[in-house]
């Protein structure tokens, strides 16, 4: 086992809707889900973002920040009473744009339906990532893994083909046709987590700003002055060397590494099993020339051209920044980009 020290700081996800969600369930309430499938414009919640509603109004998530909050809860609790799915959609066209105020002339449309199977809601919270495809037409789903295709919904070889090509990217939400029924497609998976390695004044700054946005945060630091649960709440700290805690931690393709230690004995193991695993991002921290005799060790160590060319270095997108804090939002900007699949400039 790793000796860790943690703490639960990070923001409400969906995962946390479909807890409460289950939780409902299973002290015999009635639940509907609302799920965001499409914006326009302006819009506070992105595609998938949910909202979980019980039979006597209380509710967990968001769908607009608050703005039409009031009007999705009220529609669901019907849906929960005759199980009748419906979409709903507010904005500057609507009747009830002056009621709903939504920011700059957004639009928002959002699906409800009545949540009738405990199983689904936990296999969306499970490992590994799952894709659910709904029927807007009719609220009928289907459940995508790697392995299995389960669900009431039939659907033709090349629509399928495209929901697993969606699943493979992770998809946050998306609208796809087949012949006249719209099919909303999303992927639900465990948040990506970033490994920093080194507890250094630059982790104290991106560890917590990347649980805010949903990380989940883990720093590995073998030194006590520096892996103190003070100077990282909120995040997960190992105290071990960084060979025996990356050993023991997995790395998978929504995993991002941060090597900041800025010392060879720290950052060089790390770096070594970071680059034989599929983590999508791994930064070092270091001047030109430091990265340079970092790329000599590597060589030495057998490790290919082909290899080193996934490392990010020096780290973080160039914004000029010197400052601790700056260097923070630099790398956590580029790993944001990565993770898209954004095309960095060289």
């Amino acid at each position: 086992m790793l000796p860790v020290s943690t703490a639960d700081n990070t923001p409400p996800r969906n995962d946390k809707v479909l807890k409460q969600a289950i939780a409902w369930m299973d002290e015999g309430q009635g639940v509907a889900l609302a799920v965001v499938v499409d914006t326009w414009g302006s819009s506070p919640c992105p595609v998938g973002s949910m909202l979980a509603i019980n039979d006597s109004g209380a509710f967990v998530g968001s769908v607009s920040g608050g703005c039409i909050e009031p009007f999705v809860i009220s529609e669901a609790i019907d849906i929960i009473a005759d199980g009748e799915p419906q979409n709903l959609e507010y904005g500057v066209s609507d009747e009830k744009a002056r009621e709903v105020r939504l920011t700059c002339g957004g639009r928002i449309r959002v699906f409800v339906l009545r949540a009738q199977s405990r199983d689904e809601l936990e296999k969306m919270m499970g490992d590994p990532p799952v894709t659910r495809v709904i029927d807007l037409a009719n609220g009928a789903t289907l459940m995508v893994d790697d392995a299995s295709v389960t669900g009431e919904l039939q659907l033709s070889e090349d629509v399928l083909n495209q929901i697993h090509c969606l699943h493979n990217q992770g998809s946050g939400g998306t609208v796809i046709q087949q012949a006249d029924t719209e099919l909303f497609v999303m992927t639900h998976s465990r948040p990506r987590k970033l490994i920093i390695v080194g507890a250094v004044h630059i982790a104290q700054i991106l560890a917590p700003m990347a649980a805010a946005i949903g990380f989940e945060v883990t720093v590995i630091d073998s030194r006590p002055a520096f892996a103190r649960p003070e100077r990282l709440p909120g995040v997960t700290i190992i105290h071990q060397r960084s060979e025996q805690a990356m050993q023991e931690l997995t790395i998978d393709s929504r995993t991002a590494l941060a090597i900041l230690a800025h010392d060879p004995i720290l950052d060089d193991p790390a770096l070594h099993s970071a680059l034989g695993s599929p983590a999508f991002y791994i930064g070092c921290l270091g001047s030109r020339r430091t990265h340079a005799a970092r790329l000599d060790r590597l060589r030495e160590a057998g490790f290919g051209e082909e290899v080193l060319e996934r490392l990010h270095a020096p780290v973080g997108l160039d914004i000029g920044g010197r400052s601790a804090g700056e260097i923070a939002v630099s790398i956590l900007a580029e790993i944001i980009a990565v993770g898209n699949g954004k095309r960095l400039k060289s």
